[in-house]
């Protein structure tokens, strides 16, 4: 395993007695319903990560992130039960935060955000908001008799008090539009957004002010973002799906944030769009 932008940082930006991101890689596939390959993720995304350049800009801003340090921390182990896993990426999470350090954690299955969610509010000790990029609602009450599905992170973290703001979904089922109405879920879904070319939705006036981003790659069109389990047709594009996120965060603080289910195919194109997306998700919050 490299660091995260390893040929990119010196000695002092990658020290983790300093540096404002921790990356915590969590390998995990278990309960992926179509394809596979979400568990080989962060590995890709580190790798590609390599590659990144130190200068991020969005708009007319010139940043650069990496110069307030980038920890890479090692793979979560992710060969326990689901509830183990679960609480052992709550520990790293809580760990970072409680340092003042912003959680960076790359997926592996969506699943593992509710014990990164988890582990943020527990460290925080208030409820937080989620701002979540996807194809898929994840509202389901169980998924294949699982509820740590990935297709049930959601409805998991909506009973914990998390408050859900949704963008770009286009798969549902009954139940989830119903766990939508009863957890009081804001959303904008895929057709309005890439239909009316919108990049900018604000939030209700009563979200959060503390909000976490989970990015799941599956947000995306498939012809920009093929390298997913579960691909569906008529997704956002690429800086759509950044600037969404961006605009969410305005007047808002992020403490921590997951970019999820990249299964590469081979094709570094792919894994170094998943890169690219969390440095610039990383400045896009300071």
């Amino acid at each position: 395993m490299i660091d995260f932008m390893d040929s990119e940082l010196t000695g002092e930006e990658r020290d983790p007695k300093s540096s404002r991101f921790t990356i915590i890689p969590v390998p995990l596939e278990r309960t992926v319903s179509y394809g596979s390959g979400t568990n080989n993720g962060p590995d890709a995304i580190l790798e590609a990560s390599n590659e990144l350049e130190r200068i991020c800009q969005i708009g007319d801003m010139v940043l650069e992130p990496c110069q307030l340090g980038i920890d890479t921390q090692q793979p979560v182990d992710c060969s326990g039960s689901m509830p183990q896993i679960m609480e052992a990426i709550s520990q790293r999470t809580s760990d970072a935060v409680a340092g003042n350090k912003l959680p960076v954690v790359l997926g592996g299955e969506h699943s593992l955000s509710y014990g990164a969610v988890m582990g943020v509010q527990k460290a925080l000790g208030r409820p937080i908001g989620l701002v979540q990029i996807d194809a898929h609602a994840d509202l389901r009450v169980a998924y294949q008799g699982n509820k740590h599905s990935h297709a049930s992170v959601m409805h998991l973290l909506a009973e914990e008090n998390v408050r859900l703001a949704q963008f770009g979904v286009r798969a549902l089922c009954r139940e989830e539009m119903q766990s939508r109405q009863d957890n009081n879920v804001f959303h904008v879904d895929g057709e309005a957004l890439v239909s009316g070319n919108i990049h900018e939705v604000s939030l209700p006036d009563d979200f959060p002010q503390d909000i976490y981003i989970s990015f799941d790659v599956d947000g995306l069109d498939p012809s920009q973002m093929p390298a997913t389990g579960t691909p569906v047709p008529g997704g956002l594009g690429y800086y759509q799906a950044l600037h969404l996120v961006e605009h969410a965060l305005e007047g808002r603080n992020c403490v921590g944030l997951d970019v999820v289910e990249l299964a590469p195919d081979g094709n570094p194109a792919w894994d170094f769009t998943a890169a690219q997306i969390v440095y610039r998700l990383m400045a896009a919050t300071l």
